[in-house]
């Protein structure tokens, strides 16, 4: 039982990463207008994040410390202050995304207006990061959000014709209607929520609450190998749904009501609650992943004390910080912004802020002084080197596209 809660780290990430209102939303979205034509992205992203994120954890084992830690220390604070203010931002951005993708999961079931759950949802969010163990935490909120395997379930449920949605997938086509613009737009949006900076922060930080060290580098690899393919699995699976039910029909998708329709329609009654549990689940894990890398980041940035393996206490201004964060995405939400909106938004600039993340974490996993005899082999330089250009490519792509675009519409 202990080494399968042991994956949770992974999972939890993987939900959190691949699983939330961001994934949904997107996966969702592109599903009803390309059908599975960019589920190769998907496939990109999910290797792209478990190389990096590998090599964040490694980072974080090998050396004891966070991964943003040293790359102030290893790059000086100017390259770390580039760093940080990108994924600070980017975090605040996606936090306010997922509160309010809590409050409409919550409106779903209860038919209560959404801005009546947006302060309890940040209050919960608060609650479980003051006063629940990381352990608990991780394995509650990355076990519960599993329910969400009911979109794959939900596919087969559909009666698909395979032939089609394999078509889709293995020979992708721009459709004259959508244009090639929206296609590259929607492939770096799709890009963008599968690598989220958030996701590595969080990885390497949890890492340091859990005490890895060399031995537990094993247990790394499988929480990064297990959790993040399986994310990647349910995304494809949501866009699969919206590709039955929507592209024939020509509906796009626009609200989280329509996300779980497919699923409504396959299960009935019973599935609808087991994917509402799950959406609040991994909202709610993605929310605790966000506020924690902002305390963590921020805190790691600084120098201060900071952890959940502390009290707060003795950790006052890492706490501080996500409580600031928190009240600063209630109070976005309550002026009656739309959470899908916000969502989209953040995936792109997602994107944009890559390079800034990943770019560093390569250079502390290749520095001896930190990781001695376990510095990158070949094949992790390789791969990462070619991700580097990729991802150059879609920052820069990005907001031209969004612009040209309209933000996808």
């Amino acid at each position: 039982m202990k080494k399968v809660l042991g994956l949770a780290l992974g999972i939890l990430t993987a939900i959190g990463g691949f699983l939330d209102i961001g994934d949904l939303v997107t996966n969702a979205v592109v599903g009803s207008r390309f059908g599975l034509s960019l589920a190769w992205v998907v496939v990109v992203g999910v290797v792209g994040i478990c190389v990096f994120a590998q090599m964040s954890g490694k980072v974080a084992a090998v050396s004891g410390r966070a991964t943003f830690e040293i790359i102030r220390e290893r790059l000086g604070p100017r390259a770390a202050g580039a760093n940080l203010g990108a994924s600070f931002l980017i975090n605040l951005l996606t936090l306010t995304a997922e509160v309010g993708g809590i409050a409409l999961a919550l409106q779903l079931a209860s038919s209560v207006e959404p801005r009546l759950w947006i302060p309890v949802a940040g209050l919960a969010v608060w609650l479980v990061i003051w006063r629940t163990r990381f352990s608990i935490m991780e394995n509650v909120t990355g076990l519960v959000g599993l329910t969400l395997i009911v979109f794959a379930v939900a596919v087969f449920l559909l009666g698909p014709d395979w032939s089609a949605l394999a078509d889709q997938a293995f020979h992708p086509r721009v459709s004259a209607q959508e244009g090639p613009a929206s296609y590259w737009y929607y492939a770096i949006a799709l890009f963008g929520a599968a690598m989220t900076p958030y996701e590595v922060f969080f990885f390497s930080s949890g890492a340091v609450e859990e005490k890895w060290t060399v031995k537990d580098l094993s247990q790394s690899r499988m929480n990064v190998l297990v959790g993040f393919p399986l994310g990647g699995v349910l995304s494809v699976a949501i866009a699969a749904c919206a590709a039955i039910v929507f592209l024939p029909q020509g509906i796009q998708v626009s609200s989280l009501s329509q996300i779980v329709l497919p699923v409504a329609i396959a299960g009935g009654k019973l599935a609808l609650a087991v994917v509402l549990v799950g959406i609040v689940a991994a909202t709610f894990g993605a929310a605790l992943e966000t506020s924690l890398s902002s305390g963590y980041t921020l805190a790691q940035f600084l120098g201060w004390s900071w952890g959940k393996f502390r009290r707060p206490v003795h950790a006052a201004r890492f706490h501080l910080t996500m409580i600031i964060c928190i009240v600063i995405a209630v109070g976005v939400l309550m002026t009656s912004v739309n959470p899908v909106a916000v969502t989209e938004f953040s995936v792109v600039f997602s994107a944009v802020a890559l390079p800034l993340t990943y770019l560093p974490i390569l250079v502390v996993a290749n520095d001896p002084e930190y990781m001695g005899k376990h510095v990158n082999g070949r094949l992790t330089n390789g791969l990462a080197l070619v991700y580097l250009v990729i991802i150059v490519v879609a920052s820069v792509a990005a907001i031209p596209l969004m612009i040209v675009t309209g933000a996808g519409s």
